[in-house]
């Protein structure tokens, strides 16, 4: 025995002791800290007797001896006047078990990230069952809708390039759908979890995660109604506008992580920026209340859809403009595409840095154009569908920030 095996028995100690601690909390009549820490320890034990004589039996009989003590720890409390037939013990056990084993067997880390989990698992159980009871129906369909866009339709996609400008790759443009989903719902979960809990400005960011357009559009529209709410109004629009930026960059950060440091700094830039205005918006704002309908579940097929066929069209748009008329004619796509939706043209434009299409240098010139468009459209609806006193507060607002990332795309 060297000195490693004297290291993974002192992970798998630990490991045991650890998820012992918490059982051992819970008042477990099954298993509790020295138990967890001897059965983790058991399993990387018959790990190391099994690889000593070659025969991984030694750790299927283990496994199976550790079952069988939990069987007749069962059965004794079945004769129990008021039993408790739990088995989130009895399977923990078993895994740990596992951990112990895999310790010797594989790389240690994976054995940790396991046995680390299995603990927060079971700390978590008062939280995940209160989560769960709050979940309606229409979150559950959610949850799963996503599950079946990510897990089994994504893996069926052929990942193979086709059509013209060879643009069009089943599985990565079903990628990026899953992508945004992603990042949609968990903003909704966001809003619907503690947006309640933090206030109406608050929740119109949490709600900014999920579509600045649509916060834009729904507080634009309560102004009509109440002239009022129109302070609070202008901040949470700003705010959902920089909070979209936050977006922008965790989609460059994933489709293009190695050009990440070159692409982000002149976005953050503006980003920051906006912050400061949304800060000085929100000490201008009087506490004024405001209520904020709950925004439309994004998880939905055709929603899936939709995002898929306008991202398709945006990359053969780009390829096409690209090709006839260099990179000067992207300034006009991003334009265009951005004045509705940031997120696909931000995904297209990445991917092409990422692919080295287009330099990162210049690169982000083309996602700020785009995020200034997307801009310009909100501060249209604002116009359109908001009250008079609303435009003349986002109005200067947005005129900054248009000045401002001029200025980057001139100087920077």
């Amino acid at each position: 025995m060297g000195n490693s095996d004297f290291a993974t028995l002192g992970i798998a100690l630990g490991l045991g002791l650890l998820a012992g601690l918490q059982r051992e909390r819970f008042h477990s009549r099954v298993a509790g800290i020295r138990t967890f820490a001897l059965i983790t320890l058991f399993g990387s034990v018959s790990a190391m007797i099994a690889r000593h004589f070659g025969s991984d039996w030694v750790v299927a009989a283990g496994a199976l001896s550790i079952a069988l003590l939990f069987a007749v720890a069962n059965y004794l409390k079945t004769l129990q006047a008021e039993p408790d037939i739990g088995q989130t013990t009895e399977v923990a056990a078993l895994l740990m078990f596992g951990v112990g084993a895999l310790l010797v067997f594989s790389d240690p880390l994976i054995g940790v990230v396991i046995g680390a989990t299995v603990t927060l698992l079971l700390y978590l159980k008062h939280y995940l069952s209160a989560f769960a009871e709050r979940l309606g129906e229409k979150d559950l369909k959610a949850i799963m809708l996503f599950t079946a866009i990510s897990l089994i339709i994504l893996p069926v996609l052929p990942d193979r390039d086709f059509g013209p400008y060879g643009v069009f790759n089943l599985q990565q443009i079903w990628l990026m759908v899953v992508l945004i989903v992603g990042l949609s719902l968990a903003g909704f979960f966001a809003y619907k979890w503690l947006g309640a809990t933090t206030g109406t400005a608050l929740s119109g960011i949490f709600a900014g995660l999920i579509s600045s357009t649509a916060a834009t559009v729904s507080y634009a529209r309560q102004t009509k109604q109440k002239e009022r709410a129109v302070r609070l109004a202008a901040f949470v629009i700003l705010a959902a506008s920089t909070v979209s930026f936050v977006r922008i960059l965790v989609e460059i950060s994933i489709v293009a992580p190695r050009h990440f440091a070159e692409v982000a700094p002149p976005l953050a830039a503006i980003m920051a920026f906006m912050a400061l205005l949304s800060t000085g918006m929100f000490l201008y704002n009087k506490k004024e209340t405001s209520s904020y309908e709950e925004p439309e579940n994004p998880a939905q097929f055709k929603t899936a859809l939709v995002f898929a066929g306008l991202y398709a069209v945006i990359l053969f748009a780009v390829a096409f403009v690209k090709d006839y008329f260099g990179n000067a004619g992207l300034y006009a796509v991003s334009a265009v595409s951005g004045l509705t939706d940031i997120d696909a043209i931000t995904l297209s434009l990445s991917g092409m840095i990422n692919n080295g299409s287009i330099e990162a240098g210049g690169g982000w010139r083309f996602i700020l154009v785009a995020a200034m468009a997307n801009l310009i459209f909100k501060g249209a609806l604002v116009a359109v569908i908001g009250h008079r006193s609303l435009l003349r507060l986002i109005g200067p607002a947005f005129g900054l920030v248009l000045l401002a990332g001029g200025l980057v795309l001139w100087l920077w």
